[in-house]
């Protein structure tokens, strides 16, 4: 923050590392300001046609009233900005599910924010970089006024009204789409369904023909004695430690019943042999 009354040493700022600070403010009554720290965006990992590494300038310390529009006024005098991606913290993108949906949106940064800027050519950006204001931008002029307090609260308000004629259209439209897809899928896939491929193999897709199981009590009965017998088979005795000391207690149990019966018996066989006179 600059102290109020002095003029806006853009040089005493401390700027981190390849960056380029621009000064803005709320408006002109404004006694202090902020500043976007601008650089080429330049991560290799993040490379892809949405953020074109030569053509896309990364902005921190983005405040939360400079939207979009905002920072389109504020670049494009550098060159054409094709997109302008607002999110909370640095990353890669994240896919956007709900496509251009008019109801079904991402919800909006809150507070300080980033945002990646891609240029048509690759000297906006540097020309972005270039950038250094004398005096702070303002944001909320009278030709484009920034909504807050209550007028803010109301219009978000009046943007969130769904029309329910617009919605169902765009149901329908979004299923129609799907119910398309889904037909030429299935088509695609009964006409490779039984096909053998170069090398001979057949794919074998959800949509082919399944053998027809007899919905009967006997059927259900002859499965699941199936299945048991599998399940049995598949069983491996004395592989665990538990279960090999299960198998040594039932064999001592059994020797030791075996013991005491044959005890009994020869005491049988003795009292049976034994004299008597009379």
């Amino acid at each position: 923050m600059a102290a109020p009354g002095k003029k806006h040493a853009i040089g005493l700022q401390e700027i981190p590392g390849g960056f380029t600070a621009i000064p803005v403010c709320f408006q002109k009554t404004s006694r202090s300001h902020h500043y976007l720290y601008v650089k080429e965006h330049k991560v290799r990992t993040e490379a892809h046609a949405t953020r074109p590494l030569d053509r896309t300038l990364f902005v921190l310390n983005v405040p939360p009233y400079c939207d979009e529009a905002c920072l389109k006024r504020i670049l494009s005098p550098c060159g054409h900005i094709c997109s302008i991606e607002m999110r909370d913290k640095p990353g890669p993108e994240e896919k956007d599910d709900n496509g251009q949906s008019k109801f079904f949106k991402a919800p909006q940064p809150q507070g300080f924010s980033v945002a990646y800027v891609v240029f048509r050519k690759a000297s906006g950006v540097a020309a972005a970089k270039k950038l250094r204001p004398k005096n702070p931008i303002v944001l909320s002029t009278d030709d484009h006024p920034i909504k807050t307090g209550i007028k803010k609260w109301i219009s978000e308000y009046r943007d969130s009204l769904i029309n329910p004629e617009e919605l169902q259209a765009e149901v329908n439209a979004f299923m129609q789409e799907y119910d398309k897809k889904e037909a030429e899928e299935k088509q695609r896939a009964e006409a490779e369904d039984g096909v053998p491929d170069e090398e001979g193999w057949i794919k074998v897709t959800r949509h082919g023909k399944r053998p027809v199981m007899p919905r009967t009590q006997a059927a259900s009965q002859k499965i699941l004695a199936r299945e048991k017998k599998k399940r049995a088979k598949k069983e491996l005795l004395n592989f665990y430690a538990w279960q090999h000391r299960e198998s040594k207690r039932e064999h001592i149990a059994e020797l030791r019943k075996k013991f005491e019966e044959d005890k009994q018996r020869i005491a049988l066989m003795r009292a049976q042999r034994k004299f008597r006179p009379y």
